[in-house]
């Protein structure tokens, strides 16, 4: 699309940390930043995406079922090495085509998620391609987009309470027997995500925080008693949807288990950890 449709939604992304109104509210998207081919200069696109676990992404370069490839997908072609704006995050990532059967199962996720991508497809002669972002960081996500440690955290929950939103929406616009293959990428995805952030928590920031504030200790007792009962909802969660014939009506109510346990612990955490970690 052109710049002066992109810029708008750029701004407001990096503004809101991931957020954005209008067309893309409710999306799952990301600013995808590539070399151009022939200029060498930077350019970036706000893109949709899928969780695909396994630390990548993938998102698909429909140009909106366009006789031609978008500028991005040229671009990340002739320079596979791309950075990421997940709107929490900023990372490196190597871009790579997906193709053959790899490629066809990914388009068929996409499209059994959202028919709009075979509308897409219809309309050109052109295969469209999907593309897998790997994450080139170590040791973490990336680069956190936040000014302070305490700001950092909320900014982290705030990205697992809109990943979750979007999960209960799509499960309740299912409508099927059975779980769709995205949404359970998508559910597994979200479990392996919460279960880094709460191990290092344990392993880093709660050890970290009880050393420089020892009047914290029953903060983080009750903190971590309720990372295990999390632990719990999750590999539920995961147990359910991992099932082949898995049940969207168990799985959603799996979902509202721990949305609503999640929520409660993410608000306490903010409460009792936001003003330690700042004056720390």
């Amino acid at each position: 699309m052109p710049n002066d449709f992109n810029q708008p939604i750029i701004d407001e992304f990096r503004a809101n940390k991931g957020r954005v109104g209008g067309y893309f509210e409710g999306a799952r998207l990301l600013l995808l930043t590539t070399t151009g081919a022939r200029t060498g200069r930077p350019h970036t696109t706000p893109v949709g995406y899928l969780p695909d676990g396994d630390g990548r992404v993938l998102v698909i370069a429909s140009a909106a079922g366009a006789p031609k490839h978008p500028a991005w997908f040229h671009n990340l072609v002739a320079n596979p090495r791309v950075t990421v704006e997940s709107g929490t995050f900023t990372y490196e990532a190597q871009a790579v085509v997906l193709t053959g059967e790899e490629r066809d199962r990914a388009f068929a996720r996409a499209v059994e998620g959202d028919p709009g991508w075979a509308a897409y497809q219809e309309k050109t002669e052109r295969l469209i391609p999907v593309v897998a972002l790997h994450a080139l960081t170590e040791g973490g996500p990336g680069k956190i987009n936040a000014s302070s440690m305490g700001e950092a955290i909320k900014v982290v929950h705030d990205a697992f309470r809109r990943e979750l939103a979007l999960i209960r929406d799509e499960m309740s616009k299912g409508g099927g027997t059975t779980l769709g293959a995205q949404l359970r990428v998508n559910c597994l995805t979200f479990c392996a995500g919460l279960h880094n952030h709460h191990t290092g928590e344990e392993l880093m920031m709660f050890p970290a925080l009880a050393d420089r504030f020892p009047e914290s200790a029953p903060a983080l007792a009750r903190l971590g008693e309720e990372h295990a009962r999390i632990a719990e909802l999750v590999e539920e969660l995961r147990r359910v949807v991992s099932a082949e014939d898995a049940d969207p009506a168990d799985a959603g109510a799996e979902v509202e288990r721990l949305t609503a346990e999640l929520e409660a612990h993410l608000t306490y955490e903010e409460e009792q950890l936001m003003p330690l970690l700042d004056a720390a």
